[in-house]
């Protein structure tokens, strides 16, 4: 049974038609299902999107039976997705749990910023100090599905992540991974972490967004 609703699915189709302009592949990173309960429909709402889309390609992995292409893509948890662009660059995308609820939404943004390239709202200036990043970093951004804030603080890491190859930019399900939540004190949502040592909640504005970037590497 499919997981989109007819309504839902005739817009998708129209959008991605409209808006995708080069190929997008999505790599899905799965367990057995008893270990892991949102891995079979994370599998299927991406197969999904793929029938939705002539440019959009998925390919499932399990993390046992294809373990180097796991190690080779730095696959901590499942379910898992990666965003790899037109040429089969990562990306450095990165989705931890379904990408359900609001986050949705994330997800569909990503695959429009990947196929395009087009990462709109970080103005000329922002775009280039987050280009200018010459270590690695890796943002951790909290979710909920239900949180309507949430996204725009994924949106922002992983717009980062495209711009700049050193950024790897995480959103992880809260509510699927509890003792990760705990180690990083997550009690309210989005809470962003960035390189273990730096952390705020809530979903601020781009200038924000980049000046706690800048903070976490000690305003380089």
């Amino acid at each position: 049974m499919p997981l989109l609703g007819e309504k839902d699915a005739n817009y998708l189709r129209k959008t991605f038609s409209e808006q995708l302009l080069s190929n997008v592949k999505l790599l899905v990173f799965v367990d057995d299902p008893s270990v892991c309960e949102y891995c079979d429909p994370t599998q299927q709402i991406l197969e999904e999107l793929a029938e939705l889309g002539e440019k959009i390609e998925t390919t499932v992995y399990n993390v046992k039976t294809d373990k180097a292409t796991a190690e080779m893509y730095k696959v901590e948890m499942t379910p898992a997705i990666v965003i790899l662009n037109d040429s089969g660059k990562d990306t450095g995308i990165r989705f931890y749990g379904i990408p359900s609820g609001h986050e949705f939404s994330s997800l569909i943004q990503d695959i429009i910023m990947v196929s395009s390239g087009n990462v709109s709202f970080f103005n000329e200036d922002l775009s280039k100090k987050i280009r200018s990043i010459n270590t690695p970093v890796k943002i951790r951004v909290f979710v909920t599905p239900s949180c309507p804030y949430c996204p725009k603080a994924v949106i922002e890491a992983h717009g980062a992540a495209i711009l700049n190859e050193n950024i790897t930019a995480e959103m992880i399900e809260a509510n699927e991974f509890p003792e990760l939540s705990m180690k990083y004190g997550v009690s309210s949502v989005p809470h962003t972490v960035i390189n273990e040592r730096h952390s705020f909640v809530g979903a601020y504005p781009e200038t924000a967004f980049v000046s706690e970037l800048f903070k976490a590497l000690g305003g380089m």
